[in-house]
């Protein structure tokens, strides 16, 4: 059974990078050992059996496909959870650093048992994060020049918010709101509820004064409405491009866009012409592929 070193025994400097990245160290430091403990509930017996207790090994990560990568520091941090300072990692790319097939992004250095057994749980967390930023990134190239932003959504894995959020900044996209708590979102049930848009957004700005507010809406008649009683932050929702072309002169700049829904990537493009200020894609976190890492050991 491998024991997990303790938060305090890791490095302050991966830390303070995670920290720094605006991730809490102590709560990724607590999903990794989750993660390890249904990983190895014991021991890691293939390791263990085959593998001389005092061997050791040198592993390159490498990129088997081109994009983004995220969640390296995350990876090391693995390591370092299984193996304390008896791990040295080296050559590890910033994250957000655009890769080609073949580059190594990651080195690690320790007994080979213990990098095996940290192996998987590691790519698991870059090889999904790096997806997320590569989907990210597609995506802010897709706009580049148009004046319109990415956004990421709430349809995220659960446990998996903060992480699955850090990598969509890693691929230079911009974050909604984090949770149910620290933004209004008036949606199409809430709006049914209140008895209109305008009812619903005045009550949320009665309730939370100090909150942002955004409002979505089906139709330009609701736009307008929500445009007289001040709102700012309004979403577009299942529009086609001509009427969200329609709402943004409508607007007038008078508040901020958000496209949304039933948008695909072969759209991207046509839809922030409209001059939208944001579209936003639960694809980015709800159904990415992973994105290729692989560990390729050799001895020291």
């Amino acid at each position: 059974m491998i024991t997990p070193t303790a938060y305090d025994a890791l490095p302050v400097d991966l830390l303070a990078e995670l920290e720094a990245a605006g991730l809490d160290p102590r709560a990724v430091h607590a999903h990794v050992l989750q993660a390890l403990a249904e990983d190895v509930p014991t021991e890691d017996v293939t390791s263990v059996a085959t593998i001389a207790a005092d061997a050791r090994a040198v592993g390159d990560f490498g990129a088997r496909e081109a994009g983004t990568v995220a969640g390296l520091g995350i990876a090391a941090l693995v390591f370092h959870a299984v193996l304390g300072d008896a791990v040295e990692v080296t050559d590890r790319l910033p994250d957000g650093t655009r890769v080609r097939p073949g580059d190594v992004v990651m080195r690690v250095a320790g007994p080979a048992r213990g990098l095996l057994t940290a192996e998987r749980t590691a790519l698991n967390y870059a090889s999904h994060l790096s997806g997320v930023a590569t989907a990210t990134a597609a995506w802010v190239d897709a706009l580049e020049g148009t004046g319109a932003q990415v956004l990421d959504t709430r349809k995220t894995l659960p446990t998996y918010r903060a992480l699955q959020k850090y990598a969509v900044r890693c691929g230079g996209g911009l974050n909604h709101r984090t949770s149910l708590s620290d933004r209004a979102m008036v949606k199409d049930n809430h709006v049914v509820a209140a008895g209109g848009v305008v009812p619903a957004y005045r009550a949320v700005r009665a309730a939370y004064p100090d909150l942002r507010v955004e409002v979505e809406v089906t139709d330009l008649d609701q736009l307008r409405e929500l445009l007289d009683a001040g709102c700012e932050e309004v979403l577009l929702d299942n529009m086609p491009t001509e009427t969200m072309a329609e709402a943004v002169a409508i607007t007038a700049g008078r508040a901020r866009l958000e496209a949304s829904g039933g948008l695909t990537f072969d759209r991207a493009r046509e839809v922030a012409a409209t001059g939208v200020d944001y579209i936003s894609v639960g694809a980015l976190t709800h159904s990415v592929d992973v994105f290729d890492l692989g560990l390729d050991l050799h001895e020291e």
